[in-house]
Protein backbone atom coordinates (compact mmCIF):
# COMPACT_ATOMS: atom_id res chain seq x y z
CA UNK A 1 0.00 0.00 0.00
CA UNK A 2 1.50 3.40 -0.80
CA UNK A 3 1.52 6.32 1.43
CA UNK A 4 -0.91 8.28 -0.43
CA UNK A 5 -3.40 5.17 0.23
CA UNK A 6 -2.98 4.82 3.96
CA UNK A 7 -3.28 8.28 4.53
CA UNK A 8 -6.54 7.95 2.95
CA UNK A 9 -7.78 4.72 4.75
CA UNK A 10 -6.68 6.40 7.93
CA UNK A 11 -8.00 9.31 7.53
CA UNK A 12 -11.30 8.17 6.40
CA UNK A 13 -11.42 5.23 8.47
CA UNK A 14 -12.20 2.79 5.24
CA UNK A 15 -12.76 -0.98 6.72
CA UNK A 16 -10.85 -3.83 5.34
CA UNK A 17 -11.98 -5.69 2.42
CA UNK A 18 -14.70 -8.82 3.45
CA UNK A 19 -16.67 -11.03 1.23
CA UNK A 20 -20.30 -9.29 1.55
CA UNK A 21 -21.61 -13.15 2.76
CA UNK A 22 -21.19 -16.29 3.78
CA UNK A 23 -20.27 -18.24 1.04
CA UNK A 24 -22.03 -22.26 0.44
CA UNK A 25 -18.84 -25.11 0.10
CA UNK A 26 -18.98 -25.79 -3.58
CA UNK A 27 -20.91 -28.76 -4.31
CA UNK A 28 -19.00 -31.91 -6.41
CA UNK A 29 -21.37 -33.88 -8.94
CA UNK A 30 -22.27 -36.84 -6.74
CA UNK A 31 -24.08 -34.72 -4.09
CA UNK A 32 -26.14 -33.10 -6.20
CA UNK A 33 -27.17 -35.97 -8.40
CA UNK A 34 -28.15 -37.96 -4.47
CA UNK A 35 -30.17 -35.31 -3.52
CA UNK A 36 -31.75 -35.10 -7.28
CA UNK A 37 -32.62 -38.92 -6.47
CA UNK A 38 -34.13 -38.46 -3.06
CA UNK A 39 -35.83 -35.67 -4.07
CA UNK A 40 -37.48 -37.15 -6.90
CA UNK A 41 -38.28 -40.53 -6.28
CA UNK A 42 -39.90 -38.98 -2.61
CA UNK A 43 -41.41 -35.97 -4.38
CA UNK A 44 -39.70 -33.65 -1.89
CA UNK A 45 -41.36 -35.07 1.03
CA UNK A 46 -38.09 -35.52 2.34
CA UNK A 47 -36.05 -32.91 4.57
CA UNK A 48 -33.15 -34.13 6.50
CA UNK A 49 -30.84 -31.22 8.25
CA UNK A 50 -29.24 -30.19 10.93
CA UNK A 51 -29.33 -28.47 14.25
CA UNK A 52 -29.02 -25.05 13.93
CA UNK A 53 -25.48 -24.19 11.60
CA UNK A 54 -23.47 -21.57 13.45
CA UNK A 55 -20.48 -24.38 13.42
CA UNK A 56 -17.14 -23.29 11.79
CA UNK A 57 -15.53 -27.07 11.74
CA UNK A 58 -18.21 -27.03 8.45
CA UNK A 59 -15.53 -25.61 6.65
CA UNK A 60 -15.72 -27.24 3.30
CA UNK A 61 -19.04 -29.42 3.77
CA UNK A 62 -20.91 -26.44 4.29
CA UNK A 63 -18.72 -23.32 4.17
CA UNK A 64 -16.65 -22.58 1.89
CA UNK A 65 -14.09 -21.85 5.01
CA UNK A 66 -13.71 -21.21 8.20
CA UNK A 67 -15.90 -18.52 9.20
CA UNK A 68 -16.66 -16.90 12.80
CA UNK A 69 -19.67 -18.58 14.67
CA UNK A 70 -21.43 -15.78 15.34
CA UNK A 71 -20.61 -14.53 11.89
CA UNK A 72 -22.33 -17.64 10.84
CA UNK A 73 -25.61 -17.36 13.27
CA UNK A 74 -26.07 -13.88 11.95
CA UNK A 75 -25.63 -14.77 8.18
CA UNK A 76 -24.79 -18.34 7.01
CA UNK A 77 -28.21 -20.03 6.75
CA UNK A 78 -28.46 -18.98 3.24
CA UNK A 79 -24.80 -20.63 2.35
CA UNK A 80 -26.68 -23.40 4.66
CA UNK A 81 -29.79 -24.27 2.85
CA UNK A 82 -27.74 -23.91 -0.60
CA UNK A 83 -26.36 -27.64 0.08
CA UNK A 84 -28.63 -29.93 -1.88
CA UNK A 85 -29.61 -32.31 1.43
CA UNK A 86 -30.26 -29.85 3.68
CA UNK A 87 -33.97 -29.29 3.31
CA UNK A 88 -34.63 -28.08 6.97
CA UNK A 89 -32.74 -27.29 10.80
CA UNK A 90 -34.06 -27.08 14.16
CA UNK A 91 -34.28 -23.50 15.41
CA UNK A 92 -33.04 -24.32 18.91
CA UNK A 93 -32.58 -20.94 19.73
CA UNK A 94 -36.71 -21.06 19.83
CA UNK A 95 -36.27 -23.02 22.61
CA UNK A 96 -33.99 -20.56 25.24
CA UNK A 97 -35.76 -17.29 24.02
CA UNK A 98 -39.11 -16.54 22.10
CA UNK A 99 -38.57 -15.38 18.45
CA UNK A 100 -40.31 -12.70 17.33
CA UNK A 101 -42.51 -13.27 13.93
CA UNK A 102 -39.92 -10.40 12.38
CA UNK A 103 -36.93 -12.47 12.81
CA UNK A 104 -38.50 -15.42 11.33
CA UNK A 105 -39.45 -13.60 8.50
CA UNK A 106 -36.42 -12.55 8.22
CA UNK A 107 -34.92 -16.58 8.41
CA UNK A 108 -37.63 -17.54 5.72
CA UNK A 109 -36.20 -15.33 2.99
CA UNK A 110 -33.21 -16.79 3.41
CA UNK A 111 -34.11 -20.35 2.18
CA UNK A 112 -35.94 -21.82 -0.81
CA UNK A 113 -39.52 -22.48 -1.23
CA UNK A 114 -39.04 -25.90 -0.69
CA UNK A 115 -36.99 -25.36 2.48
CA UNK A 116 -39.05 -26.23 6.39
CA UNK A 117 -37.77 -25.23 9.69
CA UNK A 118 -38.25 -27.40 12.59
CA UNK A 119 -39.28 -25.28 15.41
CA UNK A 120 -38.37 -25.82 18.95
CA UNK A 121 -41.13 -24.22 21.55
CA UNK A 122 -39.81 -22.04 23.84
CA UNK A 123 -38.91 -23.80 27.35
CA UNK A 124 -40.92 -21.10 29.15
CA UNK A 125 -43.77 -23.29 28.50
CA UNK A 126 -42.08 -26.65 27.89
CA UNK A 127 -40.17 -27.07 30.97
CA UNK A 128 -41.95 -27.92 33.99
CA UNK A 129 -39.44 -26.10 36.25
CA UNK A 130 -37.81 -23.01 36.02
CA UNK A 131 -33.79 -23.82 35.80
CA UNK A 132 -30.63 -21.68 36.23
CA UNK A 133 -28.05 -20.95 34.09
CA UNK A 134 -26.27 -24.01 34.99
CA UNK A 135 -29.84 -26.08 33.74
CA UNK A 136 -30.50 -26.80 37.41
CA UNK A 137 -34.29 -26.88 38.43
CA UNK A 138 -35.21 -24.04 40.69
CA UNK A 139 -38.53 -23.63 41.25
CA UNK A 140 -41.94 -25.23 39.50
CA UNK A 141 -42.79 -23.12 36.45
CA UNK A 142 -46.54 -21.57 36.26
CA UNK A 143 -46.92 -21.15 32.55
CA UNK A 144 -46.28 -24.64 31.78
CA UNK A 145 -47.73 -26.08 28.97
CA UNK A 146 -49.90 -22.83 28.91
CA UNK A 147 -52.30 -22.96 26.11
CA UNK A 148 -52.48 -19.01 25.49
CA UNK A 149 -48.66 -18.60 25.98
CA UNK A 150 -47.78 -21.27 23.84
CA UNK A 151 -50.16 -19.77 20.52
CA UNK A 152 -48.72 -16.05 21.52
CA UNK A 153 -45.34 -16.81 22.44
CA UNK A 154 -45.01 -19.89 20.00
CA UNK A 155 -47.04 -20.49 17.44
CA UNK A 156 -48.33 -17.44 16.27
CA UNK A 157 -45.14 -16.00 15.72
CA UNK A 158 -43.29 -19.13 13.75
CA UNK A 159 -46.69 -18.87 11.53
CA UNK A 160 -46.95 -15.30 10.51
CA UNK A 161 -43.12 -15.38 9.72
CA UNK A 162 -42.16 -18.47 8.18
CA UNK A 163 -45.52 -19.28 6.10
CA UNK A 164 -45.98 -22.25 4.09
CA UNK A 165 -41.93 -22.62 5.74
CA UNK A 166 -43.14 -24.18 9.03
CA UNK A 167 -42.71 -27.86 8.85
CA UNK A 168 -43.21 -28.65 12.91
CA UNK A 169 -43.14 -27.17 16.01
CA UNK A 170 -41.90 -29.32 18.63
CA UNK A 171 -42.85 -29.44 22.18
CA UNK A 172 -39.95 -30.95 24.08
CA UNK A 173 -40.72 -32.11 27.74
CA UNK A 174 -37.59 -31.68 29.68
CA UNK A 175 -37.28 -34.21 32.48
CA UNK A 176 -40.40 -33.63 34.62
CA UNK A 177 -40.74 -33.34 37.98
CA UNK A 178 -42.61 -36.03 40.22
CA UNK A 179 -45.44 -33.96 40.92
CA UNK A 180 -46.18 -33.98 36.97
CA UNK A 181 -44.41 -37.94 36.31
CA UNK A 182 -46.30 -39.45 38.46
CA UNK A 183 -49.75 -37.46 37.24
CA UNK A 184 -50.76 -38.87 33.99
CA UNK A 185 -54.31 -37.59 34.46
CA UNK A 186 -53.27 -34.13 35.51
CA UNK A 187 -50.24 -34.52 32.55
CA UNK A 188 -53.40 -35.69 29.55
CA UNK A 189 -55.27 -32.86 30.44
CA UNK A 190 -52.89 -30.26 30.42
CA UNK A 191 -51.70 -31.28 27.44
CA UNK A 192 -55.31 -31.70 25.95
CA UNK A 193 -55.90 -27.82 26.75
CA UNK A 194 -52.32 -26.84 24.54
CA UNK A 195 -53.32 -28.84 21.91
CA UNK A 196 -57.08 -28.07 21.64
CA UNK A 197 -56.24 -24.26 21.92
CA UNK A 198 -52.47 -24.45 19.04
CA UNK A 199 -54.12 -26.44 16.79
CA UNK A 200 -57.30 -24.74 14.94
CA UNK A 201 -54.22 -21.96 14.43
CA UNK A 202 -51.65 -24.97 12.66
CA UNK A 203 -51.62 -24.34 8.85
CA UNK A 204 -52.70 -27.29 6.96
CA UNK A 205 -48.67 -27.77 5.89
CA UNK A 206 -47.57 -27.69 9.32
CA UNK A 207 -48.17 -30.33 12.21
CA UNK A 208 -47.42 -30.05 15.99
CA UNK A 209 -45.18 -32.87 17.51
CA UNK A 210 -44.57 -33.61 20.83
CA UNK A 211 -40.86 -35.10 22.09
CA UNK A 212 -40.14 -36.38 25.61
CA UNK A 213 -37.13 -36.71 28.11
CA UNK A 214 -38.70 -39.10 30.43
CA UNK A 215 -38.84 -42.85 28.98
CA UNK A 216 -41.81 -43.42 31.97
CA UNK A 217 -43.98 -41.68 28.94
CA UNK A 218 -43.76 -44.22 26.55
CA UNK A 219 -47.18 -45.26 27.69
CA UNK A 220 -49.91 -46.23 25.67
CA UNK A 221 -52.41 -43.69 26.86
CA UNK A 222 -50.06 -41.24 25.63
CA UNK A 223 -50.25 -42.58 22.31
CA UNK A 224 -53.98 -42.83 22.11
CA UNK A 225 -54.04 -39.12 23.42
CA UNK A 226 -51.48 -37.99 20.13
CA UNK A 227 -53.39 -39.81 17.92
CA UNK A 228 -56.71 -38.39 18.96
CA UNK A 229 -55.49 -34.98 18.29
CA UNK A 230 -53.59 -35.87 15.02
CA UNK A 231 -50.27 -34.33 17.11
CA UNK A 232 -46.91 -36.39 16.00
CA UNK A 233 -44.64 -38.18 18.41
CA UNK A 234 -41.10 -36.69 17.86
CA UNK A 235 -38.81 -39.56 17.58
CA UNK A 236 -36.29 -38.36 20.28
CA UNK A 237 -32.75 -39.96 20.08
CA UNK A 238 -31.11 -38.75 23.00
CA UNK A 239 -29.05 -40.31 26.23
CA UNK A 240 -32.10 -39.95 28.12
CA UNK A 241 -34.77 -41.92 26.22
CA UNK A 242 -34.06 -45.62 24.89
CA UNK A 243 -32.79 -46.46 21.63
CA UNK A 244 -35.00 -46.25 18.26
CA UNK A 245 -36.41 -49.86 18.79
CA UNK A 246 -37.85 -49.57 22.02
CA UNK A 247 -39.58 -45.93 21.17
CA UNK A 248 -41.08 -47.33 17.93
CA UNK A 249 -44.00 -49.12 19.26
CA UNK A 250 -45.56 -45.80 20.64
CA UNK A 251 -45.01 -44.61 17.07
CA UNK A 252 -46.04 -47.36 15.59
CA UNK A 253 -49.38 -46.21 17.69
CA UNK A 254 -50.03 -43.15 15.98
CA UNK A 255 -50.00 -44.54 12.41
CA UNK A 256 -50.48 -43.18 10.37
CA UNK A 257 -48.61 -39.82 10.31
CA UNK A 258 -45.84 -37.71 9.45
CA UNK A 259 -42.16 -38.67 10.61
CA UNK A 260 -41.02 -36.09 13.28
CA UNK A 261 -37.16 -37.30 14.41
CA UNK A 262 -34.54 -35.55 16.38
CA UNK A 263 -31.25 -37.26 16.50
CA UNK A 264 -29.23 -35.22 19.31
CA UNK A 265 -27.18 -37.31 21.33
CA UNK A 266 -25.56 -40.74 21.25
CA UNK A 267 -26.36 -42.93 24.12
CA UNK A 268 -23.72 -42.88 26.48
CA UNK A 269 -22.73 -39.36 25.93
CA UNK A 270 -23.44 -35.92 27.63
CA UNK A 271 -23.78 -32.99 25.67
CA UNK A 272 -20.10 -31.46 27.21
CA UNK A 273 -18.22 -34.86 26.84
CA UNK A 274 -19.46 -35.11 23.39
CA UNK A 275 -18.43 -31.30 22.65
CA UNK A 276 -15.03 -32.24 24.49
CA UNK A 277 -14.14 -34.89 22.32
CA UNK A 278 -15.82 -34.35 18.99
CA UNK A 279 -15.14 -30.55 18.69
CA UNK A 280 -14.72 -28.71 15.87
CA UNK A 281 -17.36 -31.13 14.12
CA UNK A 282 -15.67 -31.72 10.91
CA UNK A 283 -16.05 -35.45 10.36
CA UNK A 284 -17.75 -38.80 12.28
CA UNK A 285 -15.98 -39.68 14.80
CA UNK A 286 -18.21 -42.11 16.78
CA UNK A 287 -20.37 -43.59 13.64
CA UNK A 288 -23.61 -44.85 15.25
CA UNK A 289 -24.16 -47.61 12.17
CA UNK A 290 -26.79 -49.26 14.25
CA UNK A 291 -29.05 -46.17 14.78
CA UNK A 292 -28.43 -44.69 11.29
CA UNK A 293 -29.50 -48.07 9.61
CA UNK A 294 -32.82 -48.85 11.76
CA UNK A 295 -33.72 -44.78 11.31
CA UNK A 296 -33.17 -45.15 7.19
CA UNK A 297 -35.91 -48.03 7.49
CA UNK A 298 -38.28 -45.77 8.98
CA UNK A 299 -37.86 -42.89 6.92
CA UNK A 300 -38.61 -45.12 3.73
CA UNK A 301 -41.28 -47.09 5.54
CA UNK A 302 -42.58 -43.03 5.88
CA UNK A 303 -41.81 -41.85 2.75
CA UNK A 304 -43.01 -44.67 0.46
CA UNK A 305 -46.61 -44.81 2.52
CA UNK A 306 -47.04 -41.40 1.23
CA UNK A 307 -46.37 -39.41 4.22
CA UNK A 308 -43.44 -36.25 4.72
CA UNK A 309 -40.35 -36.94 6.72
CA UNK A 310 -38.04 -34.36 9.06
CA UNK A 311 -35.31 -35.56 10.70
CA UNK A 312 -32.46 -32.82 12.28
CA UNK A 313 -29.36 -33.94 13.46
CA UNK A 314 -26.67 -32.82 16.02
CA UNK A 315 -23.12 -33.10 16.13
CA UNK A 316 -23.64 -34.92 19.26
CA UNK A 317 -25.02 -37.82 17.13
CA UNK A 318 -22.28 -39.21 15.31
CA UNK A 319 -19.85 -35.63 15.67
CA UNK A 320 -20.60 -34.18 12.49
CA UNK A 321 -23.79 -33.28 11.64
CA UNK A 322 -23.84 -32.67 8.17
CA UNK A 323 -21.80 -36.12 7.38
CA UNK A 324 -24.55 -38.04 9.59
CA UNK A 325 -26.93 -36.22 7.33
CA UNK A 326 -24.85 -37.24 4.10
CA UNK A 327 -24.42 -41.02 5.04
CA UNK A 328 -28.27 -41.13 6.08
CA UNK A 329 -29.19 -40.10 2.60
CA UNK A 330 -26.45 -42.22 1.14
CA UNK A 331 -28.69 -44.94 2.85
CA UNK A 332 -31.78 -44.29 1.92
CA UNK A 333 -30.47 -44.18 -1.79
CA UNK A 334 -29.22 -47.46 -1.65
CA UNK A 335 -32.64 -48.68 -0.08
CA UNK A 336 -35.18 -50.71 -2.71
CA UNK A 337 -37.95 -48.83 -4.37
Amino acid sequence: MTNSSFLQSTLFNEPPLEVATVQPAPIDVELQELAHRLNERWDGRLHLGTSSWNFSGWAGLVWAQAYPEARLSREGLQAYAAHPLLRTVSLDRAFYRPLEAAAYATLAAQVPAGFRFVVKAAALVSDAVRRDAGGRAERSNPSFLDAQMALEQCLRPAVQGLGEKLGVLVFQLSPLPPAWLHDPVRLEAQLDRLWQALLPEVPSGSRLALELRDPELLQPWLAAHLKAHGVRYCLGLHDRMPGLDQQLPLLRATWPGDLVCRWNLQRGQSYASAKDRWAPFDKLCAPDLSTRQGLARVIGGTLSAGRSVYVTINNKAEGCAPCSVLELARALAGMSA
